[in-house]
């Protein structure tokens, strides 16, 4: 190197620079990036030393790579391994230097300038006779930066073999490797970093497959019926996944349910709560279809799955079977509103009846009805024995009121009416007491509806049945005989109405029957086959009995209070009852021979 200016050595040099740089591309990692970067400037450059201190991600610089060409007896730059210089000392080191292009040369008289916490090396070495001499405590640093003007470290190199100071073509020599170098620590970086993200990329891939499968697991095996339905799109509502557990609930392959949505399967009176059941944590307890046709009472609860990027992807629905239950609380709904000894509506649920068919506000004659006179009356007027009130335990067990809508009448409900209540439900019509005549086809009380010429001729009738003779039953043959007795009564009750009357049994030996939609000549000829069918033997134990019955037709009406309207059907009673000689009444009120059953 000392003979730079001729061209052979400046041609065996380009051919070292083009081997070491080689070299620098040759490496697959940062690590060996670096070492080849120290190692080419001590064997290609002609330096014994050379090192590489590398930007941290905090700033600071750290020696990453240390070369020595022989290597020297106190451990020599090798010490400065790992050791870290602060990014201000680098800055202002840098800046006090010479600048020889884009190289730092620092004289040995200047050496004030390298402070404290930059790693150095001071290596044993002739002192200079000329001025041109290398002196041991000389520095030339190539600064490397990156393609966008940041640094990426520093490359120091030391000791010259030529003992002088490097010359022009030396200098652009290793201006032209810090420039390869700086290059090949960059892909170095790049190529570190995206095997770090391959690395992430495959490890998340990895979690997420186990994920998915234990999804799938839970999913699958869960002892429960699981869904998976569709939130977007076309296929909305549509079933796309469902688990073994749930084709054996509902008895349907998945190939079939798959085809299908829940709101294809749920009961007609349940699709309203359905459709108010939310997506996100929501629960209904509602009926789903059998492939037998029957129901199965089942919870949904929901949740939603959603992506972290594109949001909600899909609804998980958990389905529970819960009949036993619900068969459960029918039967204790049952209990609570039907008497055990017949098995008839008790009073509660009687009153419960009279109050969902009347309102608060009564129909003045001639004032405008709920609705237009096309409407008319249900025919008859239905009160099922259990599927109403089973239904509506089932939405009080819930907390949820089983008759919602207006105060006033019923109020359309999503969803149809409620079991056993026809196409009257949800259209409230005012319950009238129909017109009265007199012997002569005088008008006693004509109620008429708007809009129509026509007095009201239909009402919901209230009738009120005492028996007679059971006293004695009871005081003769014994209790059960008695109770024997109301059984048998209450049978011929319910067979001698007509389908949707309510036959309630209000206590003791007094039975209610509620017939809506008849006129006063029906009333009469209802209670007289009630008495007709009451009045015959029956056989109680081997022995025929005997029981009479007082019957009361009394009127409801929209305004009236329940409590009025028994009360008038229960003194029609006791009119007749009167009239023909029966038992009277104490001082209170109560009958002698009732016994509360």
């Amino acid at each position: 190197m000392e003979a730079e200016s001729e061209p052979y050595v400046r041609l065996a040099t380009l051919r070292t620079l083009h081997r070491v740089v080689a070299d620098l591309n040759a490496a697959r990692s940062l690590a060996g990036t670096l070492q080849a970067v120290v190692e080419g400037a001590v064997h290609g450059l002609g330096f014994d030393a050379a090192a590489v201190s590398l930007v941290r991600p905090d700033g600071d610089l750290v020696v990453a790579a240390v070369w020595e060409l022989e290597e020297s007896p106190m451990g020599g730059p090798s010490v400065l391994l790992g050791q870290v210089g602060s990014r201000e000392s680098w800055d202002r080191l840098l800046g006090v230097s010479d600048h020889w292009g884009t190289l730092r040369f620092l004289p040995y008289d200047r050496g004030w300038a390298v402070a404290s916490d930059i790693p150095r090396w001071i290596g044993d070495g002739p002192l200079p006779v000329y001025a041109n001499d290398w002196h041991p405590a000389d520095g030339l640093l190539a600064p490397m930066y990156s393609a966008g003007g940041d640094l990426l470290g520093v490359l120091s190199v030391d000791r010259p073999r030529s003992g002088k100071r490097p010359g022009a073509w030396t200098r652009e020599a290793l201006e032209m490797f810090s420039l390869q170098a700086s290059i090949a620590i960059g892909n170095a970086r790049l190529r570190a970093e995206m095997q770090r993200a391959l690395a992430r990329l495959e490890k998340e891939q990895q979690a997420l497959r186990a994920s998915e499968e234990s999804f799938r697991q839970a999913f699958e095996y869960a002892p429960s019926g699981m869904a998976i339905t569709e939130l977007h799109g076309a296929g909305r509502g549509q079933l796309t996944r469902v688990n073994d557990a749930l084709c054996r609930l509902l008895g349907r392959p998945r190939a079939v349910l798959r085809q299908q949505s829940f709101a294809d399967l749920v009961h007609p009176e349940d699709r309203a709560l359905l459709e108010r059941t939310s997506a996100e944590s929501g629960r209904a307890e509602l009926r789903l279809s059998r492939r037998d046709g029957g129901y199965q009472w089942v919870c949904l609860r929901n949740s939603i799955v959603a992506d972290a990027a594109e949001g909600p992807s899909f609804l998980l629905t958990h389905v529970e079977d819960i009949e036993d239950r619900k068969r459960h609380e029918l039967q204790l709904a049952h209990r609570a509103s039907h008497d055990a000894l017949t098995g008839l509506p008790n009073g509660a649920e009687l009153k419960a009846r009279l109050a969902r068919r009347l309102c608060a506000e009564p129909q003045p004659v001639g004032a405008a009805p709920a609705l237009t006179a096309e409407v008319g009356y249900p025919q008859p007027y239905a009160y099922p024995a259990d599927s109403y009130s089973a239904h509506a335990a089932y939405e009080a067990l819930e907390g949820v009121d089983p008759y919602p809508g207006p105060v006033h009448g019923y109020g359309a409900l999503e969803g149809g009416p409620p079991p056993g209540l026809g196409a009257g439900y949800g259209e409230h019509v005012h319950a009238v007491v129909p017109a009265e005549y007199g012997p002569g086809g005088e008008a006693w009380s004509v109620p008429f509806r708007s809009g129509s010429a026509a007095p009201v001729e239909k009402g919901l009738a209230v009738l009120f049945c005492d028996l007679d003779g059971f006293k004695s039953i009871n005081d003769r043959f014994g209790h059960n005989a008695g109770d024997s007795v109301l059984v048998e009564v209450a049978r011929r009750l319910s067979a001698a109405v007509r389908d949707g009357d309510t036959v309630a049994r209000l206590g003791g030996d007094e039975f209610v029957v509620l017939a809506d939609g008849i006129g006063r000549e029906e009333a009469k000829d209802l209670a007289h086959r009630l008495r007709n069918a009451i009045i015959p033997p029956m056989r109680i134990d081997g022995r025929a009995m005997r029981v009479g019955v007082s019957l009361g037709v009394g009127w409801a009406g929209c305004g009236m209070s329940i409590e009025e309207v028994l009360h008038t059907a229960d003194e029609r009673m006791y009119d007749e009852k009167r009239a023909r000689g029966g038992a009277v009444r104490g001082a209170r009120g109560e009958r002698s021979h009732r016994r509360a059953g």
